[in-house]
């Protein structure tokens, strides 16, 4: 996995909740309470899950194959969602189904100091693993808002370390609340209450993280910043003359693939067009790193198609099947000239998850 900070968070996390999956099947045992099972299979659960990410972030740096030609890059995006269906059904229905026979028949908490103790031991170190996360997102969030962060981001570790988290501290304090009142009323039906609680709070984050992860399984652009580097790499005024439209896809969280169709000067040579390609992908290599996959397509500019207002961008293959209106004189005998026209708003540049 290229990000070391994704590494970082996800090992914190694992390390965490290994150690507090432990103290909290020990405080079930000698307490009984259903929200110290449920904790601890959340934590299992949890453990497992960033297992599931550190093998998918190892999966994903297998070289290009014949029958895999841009790579392994989506695996990161495929174990995390995985993480999203464990967490549904290990965390969040068990702990749903434990809360419901717990509620039908309660039972007074044994040995409460154990639970409580536990308890106050996870919420110490769900806070470190927490603010391990929080730390190493804030190197790469720049201006986003938390929530923004989290729909754009295209490495899927960190979104998914942080609402692991998130998820795991407030679960920590339904079952304290749950158990703080089974204790004081001397009901257990509280602490079957705190155990549903946490089964819901379960499957929504596993629900919001599946729609994230679906998003990127899906294919997403690149961010406006980088469509915006790209185009001005593109263009050198001289031989390209204008970026006629253009799509990119991440391949994976840093791998980058941009196809676009370029207009050049209708009297260059072919040789010279070969070199303006060339020179324009070293360009955008060196504006954004992380496009490694470039097609650039050469093709004259049709002024009367923009007129005319058609778009490129919604033909099969960004031009139209028979000739237009407006061809330019110059192009080869039945092939008519693409209407094309520059980039609209229409053009995905970015798209939350």
């Amino acid at each position: 996995m290229s990000a070391s900070g994704g590494t970082k968070a996800i090992v914190a996390a694992l390390g965490a909740n290994l150690a507090i999956a432990v103290a909290k099947f020990v405080a079930f045992l000698f307490s009984g309470s259903s929200s110290m099972l449920a904790e601890s299979v959340h934590s299992l659960a949890d453990s497992g899950n960033q297992g599931l990410l550190l093998l998918g972030g190892k999966k994903a740096q297998r070289e290009a194959t014949p029958q895999h030609p841009f790579g392994y890059g989506r695996e990161r995006y495929i174990y995390a969602f995985l993480v999203s269906i464990v967490l549904f059904s290990v965390g969040g229905m068990f702990a749903v189904y434990e809360g419901y026979e717990k509620i039908k028949h309660p039972h007074e908490i044994e040995a409460w100091y154990w639970p409580v103790g536990v308890l106050v031991f996870a919420i110490i170190a769900e806070g470190f693993s927490f603010r391990t996360a929080i730390r190493e997102s804030n190197q790469t969030r720049g201006s986003l808002s938390w929530t923004q962060f989290v729909r754009r981001a295209k490495a899927p570790e960190l979104p998914v370390v942080l609402l692991e988290d998130l998820g795991a501290l407030i679960g920590l304090v339904l079952a304290l609340a749950g158990v703080g009142l089974a204790l004081g009323t001397g009901d257990g039906v509280w602490d079957g209450i705190g155990t549903l609680c946490i089964g819901i709070l379960l499957i929504v984050i596993a629900i919001v993280l599946a729609a994230e992860t679906k998003s990127l399984l899906l294919g997403e652009a690149a961010g406006t910043d980088q469509v915006e580097k790209i185009k001005a790499a593109v263009v050198d005024g001289d031989t390209v003359t204008r970026v006629i439209h253009m799509r990119t896809l991440h391949l994976g969280p840093e791998e980058l693939l941009v196809a676009a169709k370029i207009a050049v000067q209708h009297d260059d040579t072919a040789a010279e067009v070969a070199n303006a390609i060339n020179a324009a992908e070293s360009r955008i290599r060196e504006a954004v790193p992380i496009a490694r996959v470039i097609y650039l397509e050469p093709d004259i500019y049709n002024a009367a198609a923009e007129a005319a207002g058609v778009n490129p961008a919604k033909q099969l293959g960004g031009a139209p099947a028979g000739p237009t209106a407006g061809d330019t004189p110059g192009d080869s005998p039945g092939t008519p000239d693409s209407p094309d026209t520059p980039d609209t708003p229409a053009d995905p540049t970015e798209s939350g998850h």
